[in-house]
C-alpha cells in the first residue's frame, strides 16, 4: 500500500515532535508498513554517522532505529552544527560543506537551492519507503523567516504531506500557541494541517474533552490526540534542552560518573547507558566540587575542542580533572575530550577559531593536530585485550599521534586493522569512538574495582527495541489511528 507522507510540527522547539515523530516510525513498522523519517535540516551537536561514513542528526537515525532500517542521510540531508553562538557548520548531503554565520545562513536568500538538495533526498527515500515520517523544527508560525524556511510548512507543501501540529501542553498557553500557529498559517498551508496532537498531558484526559471542542472550534481542526506525559519510557534524546532535567550531583551508594558539562558538548547520547545501569550515577557538571566527588570523570566531545579548553581551564574544571587523575581516580577522555587529555592541541589552519595551539591537560602523552577533514565511519572493534567484538563509530576532526619518545599503548583494536585511542592503564584512557559505552565489556572495565556488583550483561539494542515498542503503544492508545490513516490514503 503507497500512502502520502505524514509530517509532525510544533508550536514551538520542544514540544514533542522528534518523540512523536518516532513513535510514528515504529506504529508504522508494527502495522506492517515500510516507513522512514525524514527531517529537511536539523540543528544539533548530537549526530551519528551512518554506514557509509555520512553524517546525519542523532535524531533520525534513533528513528530509522524505530523503523528497523538502516540510517542514511537522505533523512536528514542539512544539518547544522554550532560552532559557537553565531556560526555553524554546515553538513549537506552527510558532509561538511564549510562554516557559516546564521546571517549569512538564514538571512541571504530563499535558500532555493538547499531546498531543491533537500526535496532531491526526500524523493530518493519516497522512492523506497512508504510512508515518509517527516519532522518540522522549532515553531511552524516565525513568519519572518518563512521565505527562507526549508523545514516546516514549505516541505509540507512540496511533499502534500498530512500535517500534524504538536503542543506541549505542560508549558502552558496551549491554546493560545495552537489557535496562534493556525491563524498566521497561509491559506494554502491550512489546508495541509489534518490534525492536532496535544503532547506532555499530567493528570485525567477526560478533564480535557472540553479543550479538544474548544481547540476544533476555534481552529476548524480535530483534536486527534492527548498524549500524557512519561517517565518510564526511555528514547535517546538529541536537544541539549534535555541535559537541563538530568542530574547535575553526585548521589550515593552507586559509582558516581560526572559527565564534565562542556559549552559546546556535542553526541551527550554517549552517556545514555550510564543512566540505565543500575550500578552508576551519571550526573552533568561545571562545578568544581562535583567533579572533586566523581568516582569517574569523563571529558565528552565537542564541536570545538579548543575553545571548550580554554573555558574549563578557566573556570577550574581543568585543575580538578588533573587533582582526580593524581589522586588515582577514573579519568575517561572520548573524542574531543581524548584531544583534551593529551599534551597539545594545534590548529595552524583556524579551523576552530583564532588559536593556533594550546597546551592539553597532559594526562596523556599525545599531540592533536586539527585538519580541514573530517572524520565520519562506523566501527567494530576489541576493547583492550577482551575477545567481544565491539560497535562504535567516528565523527571528529583532527589526528592525533604520539609525543616524540613515547612509547605506543592503543586502547582498541579496530576490524579494518586501525588502532584507536591510548590506554595509559587501567584509570584513564581515551578513545575517537562514540559509543564505546554501549558495549558490556566496556562498562563493566569502567565499574572494575569501584563496586561488589557482579559484571552485567545489558543488551542496550534489545532494551533500546523495548522501549521504541512501549512507545508506539502509548502513543496508540491516545490518538485517533484510524482517522489519522484515513489521511494518508492516496487518491
Amino acid at each position: 500500500m503507497s500512502f502520502r507522507p505524514i509530517m509532525f510540527v510544533g508550536t514551538c522547539s520542544d514540544a514533542g515532535k522528534s518523540i512523536i515523530n518516532t513513535a510514528f516510525c515504529r506504529i508504522f513498522k508494527q502495522d506492517g508498513f515500510h516507513p522512514a523519517p525524514f527531517k529537511a535540516q536539523n540543528m544539533s551537536l548530537n549526530s551519528y554517522s551512518t554506514p557509509d561514513g555520512l553524517e546525519i542528526g542523532r535524531a533520525q537515525a534513533v528513528q530509522a532505529e524505530a523503523c528497523g532500517i538502516p540510517p542514511e542521510s537522505d533523512m536528514n540531508p542539512v544539518l547544522l552544527k554550532p560552532t559557537n553562538e553565531q556560526s555553524s557548520q554546515v553538513v549537506l548531503n552527510g558532509k561538511p560543506v564549510g562554516n557559516m554565520s546564521a546571517k549569512e545562513y538564514f538571512m541571504a536568500n530563499n535558500k532555493a537551492e538547499l531546498f531543491n538538495q533537500a526535496y532531491a533526498a526526500y524523493e530518493r527515500l519516497h522512492a523506497r519507503y512508504s510512508p515518509i515520517v517527516l519532522e518540522g523544527a522549532g515553531s511552524i508560525s516565525e513568519i519572518n523567516l518563512r521565505e527562507r524556511d526549508i523545514t516546516n510548512m514549505r516541505m509540507a507543501l512540496r511533499t502534500g504531506a498530512a500535517t500534524y501540529l504538536v503542543a506541549d501542553i505542560d508549558r502552558g498557553g496551549v491554546f493560545a500557541s495552537v489557535y496562534g500557529s493556525i491563524a498566521l498559517l497561509p491559506e494554502e498551508e491550512k489546508k495541509l494541517i489534518k490534525g492536532i496532537i496535544i503532547n506532555k498531558f499530567r493528570g485525567d484526559i477526560s478533564l480535557f474533552d472540553e479543550g479538544r471542542r474548544i481547540l476544533h472550534e476555534l481552529t476548524g481542526v480535530p483534536v486527534v490526540g492527548v498524549i500524557p506525559y512519561f517517565r518510564d519510557i526511555y528514547i535517546e534524546e538529541e536537544d541539549s534542552v534535555s541535559l537541563e532535567s538530568k542530574n547535575t550531583r553526585a548521589g550515593s551508594d552507586k559509582i558516581n560518573v560526572a559527565i564534565v558539562l562542556l559549552k559546546r558538548l556535542s553526541n551527550f547520547t554517549d552517556f545514555s547507558v550510564l543512566e540505565r545501569d543500575e550500578r552508576f550515577h551519571a550526573y552533568y557538571t561545571n562545578n568544581v566540587e562535583e567533579i572533586g566527588k566523581a568516582d569517574i570523570i569523563i571529558l565528552p566531545g565537542t564541536k570545538n575542542t579548543i575553545a571548550d579548553l580554554q573555558n574549563i581551564k578557566a573556570n577550574g574544571i581543568a585543575d580538578a580533572i588533573i587533582r582526580a587523575h593524581k589522586d588515582g581516580k577514573k579519568v575517561i577522555g572520548i573524542c574531543g575530550g581524548y584531544q583534551m587529555l593529551g599534551a597539545r592541541i594545534e590548529d595552524p589552519d583556524r579551523i576552530e577559531g583564532e588559536t593556533t595551539s594550546i597546551p592539553g591537560l597532559g594526562i596523556l602523552p599525545l599531540i592533536t593536530v586539527m585538519e580541514p577533514e573530517k572524520v565520519t565511519r562506523q566501527s567494530r572493534f576489541q576493547f583492550r585485550n577482551h575477545p567481544e567484538t565491539c560497535r562504535g563509530y567516528e565523527i571528529h576532526m583532527g589526528k592525533t599521534t604520539l609525543l616524540d619518545g613515547s612509547t605506543a599503548s592503543s586502547l582498541n583494536r579496530l576490524e579494518d586493522g586501525r588502532e584507536d585511542g591510548y590506554l595509559l592503564n587501567d584509570k584513564c584512557w581515551g578513545s575517537y569512538l562514540h559509543g564505546i559505552l554501549d558495549n558490556d565489556v566496556v562498562l563493566n572495565e569502567l565499574a572494575e574495582g569501584l563496586t561488589q556488583a557482579t559484571p552485567t550483561t545489558f543488551n542496550y539494542t534489545d532494551f533500546k527495541n523495548q522501549q521504541y515498542d512501549k512507545l508506539a503503544e502509548h502513543v496508540r492508545a491516545c490518538v485517533d489511528l484510524q482517522y489519522i490513516y484515513s489521511t494518508l490514503k492516496t487518491k
